[in-house]
């Protein structure tokens, strides 16, 4: 009896049950057989070919979003970048136009003052023509009384209050050279730090002093105590004596006018007032009307006006910047003797003393 020894191939698709026996297989079947298995062997040769496809297409694909990643990482970092520009380019075209307004209502505010200047000096002109009765101490310093038509002149050194206008700054130097320099320059610009600067104009300080004042002098001449009616004391014959209304000092009129010129030329006397011995000055007095009063512009050889300053920081920051910028060679500046501020809005006078004719 013929034995037979079945064994069976299972895969993921099919499976196959062989048979061996002892029979010989037909041609035909044997054909079919090979034929069969060049058909596995072609599909499997193929199944290999598109698997190394896929492979070589997940590679690419794999590679080509590395490089997609790495251009949107690039693409974000610049435009963050941009971004970072963009706010800073804002914040500074921003404070750009924040300057320019300031400027442009400086300039409104400076046609408007401009204006209202010309109308006071229109009424101030108006009033000049008119007589006004004044009653003035010349002075301390000795007067001098020349002209052969018997009238009086004296010597004065003025002390003028000089009104400031907001946003603006007096710099006064110590040299006239320096001073002439930031005026030709005119306008400069002053760093505040941060890329960030504001522009300032120089203007020379203009001040109305006296220039002729004729005056018809009354009988009071000098400030004079009663006790220089004795001639031992250098005085003279008293034709008026008066107590001046709302203060201490004594008027005396003598009857010679050398012996005032004598008194006021010593200015410091020793006088018994009282038991006691008192240190007396005696100074010129002059006491009448204007008949005719000529005034002039003298321009201050040290001192510069900077007008157009903005309000952008705190005053005490702003004027060690202004002063800082005008004491360096490079702006033109030098060494300075003082500097005064008053901030947009504020209410500042200057006070310019000693100020005689050229």
């Amino acid at each position: 009896m013929e034995s037979q020894i079945p064994f069976t191939m299972f895969n993921d698709e099919e499976d196959f049950s062989l048979g061996i026996d002892d029979k010989k297989p037909s041609k035909d079947s044997l054909e079919e057989i090979k034929a069969s298995i060049e058909r596995y062997k072609r599909r499997h040769e193929q199944l290999i070919q598109e698997q190394q496809e896929l492979a070589a297409l997940t590679d690419q694909q794999r590679k080509t979003t590395q490089e997609f990643r790495q251009r949107s990482d690039k693409l974000v970092r610049d435009l963050e970048k941009d971004q970072c520009a963009y706010e800073e380019q804002y914040e500074n075209r921003l404070a750009e136009a924040t300057l320019m307004q300031l400027e442009e209502e400086e300039l409104l505010k400076e046609i408007q003052r401009v204006e209202e200047a010309l109308e006071e000096e229109e009424a101030l002109n108006q009033r000049l023509h008119q007589r006004v009765k004044v009653s003035t101490a010349v002075p301390e310093r000795p007067v001098v009384c020349v002209g052969p038509d018997g009238g009086d002149a004296f010597e004065v050194r003025s002390r003028v209050v000089y009104p400031m206008e907001g946003g603006t700054a007096l710099v006064t130097f110590e040299s006239e050279v320096v001073a002439g320099r930031i005026l030709n320059m005119r306008a400069h610009r002053v760093s505040l730090g941060s890329e960030c600067s504001i522009p300032v104009e120089a203007r020379p300080v203009q001040l109305t002093l006296p220039r002729l004042v004729e005056m018809e002098p009354e009988p009071l001449l000098n400030q004079l105590e009663i006790h220089f009616s004795k001639k031992r004391h250098g005085g003279g014959e008293v034709e008026k004596c008066e107590l001046q209304p709302g203060s201490d000092d004594v008027v005396i009129t003598f009857v010679e006018s050398d012996v005032a010129r004598g008194l006021t030329d010593t200015e410091r006397h020793q006088v018994v007032l009282q038991k006691k011995v008192q240190s007396v000055r005696v100074t010129p007095f002059l006491d009448g009307s204007i008949t005719s009063l000529e005034t002039r512009v003298a321009v201050c050889r040290r001192t510069v006006l900077l007008t157009g300053i903005p309000d952008v920081m705190k005053p005490d920051s702003l004027l060690d910047l202004l002063e800082i910028h005008f004491q360096r060679g490079t702006n033109g500046g030098g060494e300075i003797q003082a500097v005064l501020y008053n901030p947009p809005g504020g209410r500042t006078t200057a006070l310019f003393e000693g100020v005689a004719a050229d």
